[in-house]
């Protein structure tokens, strides 16, 4: 198991970031607040900027590479681990868990971030609405995890989350236990991987506004 996990691990360190170094002239307007709350990695965000110009595979890479290796990644990992105990109890059971759960999301951000859109051309930013009812917002929100951009601007499928997330999953049953290889396993860690990105974008679509709030009581 340990080696099957590093080799996914190094494939994600060397070779998917190496394909950020293709040329491209599109430039991106991004959140600069790289965190939410101090915390969560918030480095591919778009905020009261529609038609902000689009990204190319550089700058998709560049993206998932900050949202994956982020310091306060790895914190948030060991959280994870602690609630997904695959492999069994003791720090031992700790460390592999640790491991596989390093490894599924640095696959999943790869994937959903970087990989799938440069293929499809879509954009794997989050636009804020940022104006509306606060239902109407946390709707939409939740709604970008069905539908995407594509890199002319039109809305789409988000094949690269649905499917980048599946596949994501999938990868992870060449290094869980036999136990959590079964159908039910794989579409259970989809599925909580979706409920993931999903709060991620409610976070991303109110936090300009929590930000505000606490910059004026500061």
């Amino acid at each position: 198991m340990t080696t099957r996990v590093l080799l996914v691990i190094g494939v994600l360190l060397f070779a998917l970031p190496a394909m950020a170094q293709q040329d491209s002239s599109a430039t991106g307007s991004v959140q600069p607040d790289p965190r939410m709350f101090g915390i969560f990695p918030n480095h591919a965000t778009v905020e009261d900027e529609p038609d902000a110009p689009p990204v190319g595979t550089r700058q998709k890479f560049a993206m998932a590479s900050e949202n994956t290796f982020d310091p306060m990644v790895y914190p948030f990992i060991g959280f994870v681990a602690t609630m997904n105990r695959s492999f069994g109890p003791g720090v031992s059971g700790f460390g592999k868990q640790y491991a596989a759960s390093l490894a599924d999301n640095m696959t999943g951000n790869f994937l959903t971030s970087a990989a799938l859109p440069s293929l499809l051309r879509q954009d794997p930013r989050y636009f804020q609405l940022g104006s509306g009812g606060v239902w109407r917002r946390a709707a939409y929100a939740a709604s970008r995890i069905i539908v995407t951009r594509q890199d002319t601007g039109r809305a789409e499928l988000n094949v690269s989350e649905i499917g980048g997330n599946m596949l994501a999953a999938s990868i992870a049953n060449t290094y869980y236990p036999s136990a959590e290889r079964t159908v039910t396993a794989t579409l259970s860690r989809w599925g909580m991987q979706l409920l993931w990105d999903t709060l991620s974008n409610e976070m991303k679509e109110f936090w300009p506004d929590i930000r505000q709030k606490l910059h004026h009581q500061s």
